[in-house]
């Protein structure tokens, strides 16, 4: 299992490699002001409400002795502190496009030569007898212990709006991962991770480029990424994989006999992940018609953004103390 050994890599490449290569590119390494420290109101944004309503909020008011301003600036402040900087998250998408990059380019140069990779019929004869490669073996334990890195990192990485919907796409590849292992469905696993890696690598450089603010380049990783997205997920996954795994499977490894509970298995973990795929070309369909509209591909709505002040308040971006008020920037 390459789980620790990844994380600790992850670790010193953010640190040593993508903060600095964030710095150079001019990405912005914000840090707000931060709320005054109090107790009592502290307790109320962790427990109760990170936005009180305007009620509450005259009532915490008179409960500190504070006027309402005082205390929506404190609720706006606090919350500003938990929206992660622009770089921090550009270190992140820097970690997974080399790890997509690297894994993808890796698996597909042990398995481009195999005849069950353009063949899926193959990947069932000889079952369950198929020799297992070091190269294929290997292969799957670093897609299988990144996917481990990536589930616990979810919740101290950047918060996003879908976070619900990728726990589910984590472990239903993790699970997807270690079941295929242990029936022996390696062959079409290995073509499943493969089809899925593939996009996922222009996703990450088109937000890297976003925070770079490169806006023509991330427009054009964009286009490309929707277009992978769409024929891997969206046919070749279904026409190619699913389609084999539902057909071919059974007729060639045992057509007069029932179909076993693992192959029910399989088969659901697959078809939850094809849902997940048509809820996100869901996502990226909207994002391209909004971009259409604007003219260029918008923010990367998921994650939280810093909320504007309407009354006087101070930002330190890149080591340069900013005072705004009412919206201007006084330097």
């Amino acid at each position: 299992m390459y789980a620790p050994i990844l994380f600790v890599i992850r670790i010193l490449y953010e640190r040593i490699i993508a903060l600095p290569l964030a710095k150079y590119l001019g990405i912005s390494t914000k840090h707000v002001t931060r709320a005054t420290p109090n107790a009592i109101l502290e307790r109320i944004y962790k427990t109760v409400s990170k936005t009180p309503s305007t009620k509450q909020i005259d009532g915490f008011a008179k409960q500190l002795d504070w006027n309402t301003r005082q205390v929506q600036r404190w609720f706006r402040r606090r919350r500003n502190q938990d929206v992660p900087s622009l770089s921090k998250k550009f270190s992140e998408c820097s970690w997974r496009f080399v790890f997509y990059l690297s894994v993808t380019t890796y698996g597909l140069y042990h398995i481009k030569n195999e005849e069950w990779f353009w063949d899926t019929k193959l990947c069932w004869h000889g079952y369950p007898k198929h020799e297992l490669t070091v190269q294929l073996e290997r292969y799957y334990l670093l897609e299988l212990s990144f996917y481990w890195t990536l589930l616990f990192s979810q919740f101290f990485d950047v918060k996003r709006k879908d976070f619900l919907e990728t726990f589910v796409h984590h472990v239903v590849t993790i699970v997807l991962i270690t079941f295929s292992w242990t029936v022996g469905f390696v062959r079409i696993g290995a073509i499943v991770l493969a089809v899925h890696d593939c996009s996922d690598i222009f996703l990450e450089a088109g937000k890297m480029a976003n925070y770079a603010k490169s806006q023509k380049l991330c427009d054009g990783i964009f286009a490309i990424f929707a277009v992978v997205f769409f024929i891997s997920r969206l046919v070749i996954y279904p026409l190619h994989v699913l389609r084999s795994v539902i057909f071919d499977s059974w007729v060639i490894v045992s057509p007069n006999a029932p179909r076993p509970p693992p192959w029910w298995i399989f088969m659901t973990l697959l078809l939850a992940l094809q849902v997940l795929h048509i809820f996100w070309f869901y996502c990226i369909a909207r994002m391209i018609y909004f971009s259409l509209r604007s003219g260029k591909v918008e923010k990367d709505v998921r994650s939280d953004a810093d909320e504007s002040s309407s009354d006087e308040d101070e930002v330190v971006q890149n080591g340069k103390r900013t005072v705004t008020e009412n919206g201007n920037s006084v330097h």
